[in-house]
């Protein structure tokens, strides 16, 4: 191969090699300045839309039900998602994709069955991986939906991404409040897989800031700290409940 090719392909090779460390440099970043979530954004409330709950975060109220589900294709979500999420499948249709609802709101009881069933079939480490224990999942909050595309086609899957309405969703779904809450690469911040499919409402004006800066919840709420940061102070504890 000639001198000045081989050149190329070593400078081509270092451009992909510093673009890799640049992109992982920046998962591992906690948000900045230019992405200071608004003052008086509620992220522990569980009624609130910016409500954070992880693994290492549950809901306040381990029994929580909102009180404003309504139906949002055939599943059930908050008023204010299920709304934006009516426009938003009403848009992706206008423009050729059908993007269908999988699974809404849960209760703390059907998670419990959920995640003890995928323990089961799968062994405890995956489905900590995969699913969240009682109290710890979104789809209590009423703000979470799982989608899929009209066929089926890579259903919960990673490679749901590479479908119609995967692309759609990832391009678009900001614009109505949503995020992709679990995104490739934020393992180590979200504590879970990549979830191209699960989308999480918190209105147009965080989703936006949170897609347009490539960050995820946790980094928006500034939530996240790299190992050998000041931890974040402890999560309030809830008051007896009546």
């Amino acid at each position: 191969m000639p001198r000045q090719h081989i050149t190329a392909h070593i400078a081509i090779l270092g451009c992909v090699c510093l673009g890799l460390q640049a992109y992982l440099f920046h998962l591992d970043q906690p948000v900045s300045a230019g992405t200071t979530p608004a003052a008086g954004q509620d992220f522990d409330s569980p009624a609130s839309v910016f409500v954070v709950v992880n693994k290492e975060r549950p809901l306040l109220d381990p029994a929580y039900a909102p009180g404003d589900l309504a139906d949002a294709g055939g599943v059930a979500l908050r008023r204010e998602a299920s709304d934006a999420f009516a426009r938003m499948t009403a848009d992706a249709a206008g423009a050729g994709v059908t993007i269908t609802a999988v699974s809404g709101f849960r209760t703390a009881e059907a998670q419990a069955a959920l995640h003890a069933d995928y323990a089961g079939r799968y062994g405890s480490a995956l489905a900590e991986s995969i699913s969240a224990q009682p109290g710890h999942s979104e789809h209590q909050t009423g703000l979470a939906v799982d989608i899929g595309a009209a066929d089926g086609a890579c259903s919960l899957q990673a490679c749901f991404e590479g479908t119609g309405a995967g692309a759609w969703a990832a391009a678009n779904a900001h614009r109505y409040g949503f995020i992709i809450r679990y995104p490739a690469g934020a393992e180590h911040v979200t504590g879970y897989a990549y979830e191209p499919w699960h989308l999480r409402y918190v209105g147009p004006a965080a989703a936006g800031t949170i897609h347009d800066a490539g960050i995820t919840l946790e980094q928006y709420a500034g939530l996240y700290h790299p190992p050998g940061t000041p931890a974040p102070p402890p999560h309030p504890s809830l008051d007896p409940l009546p």
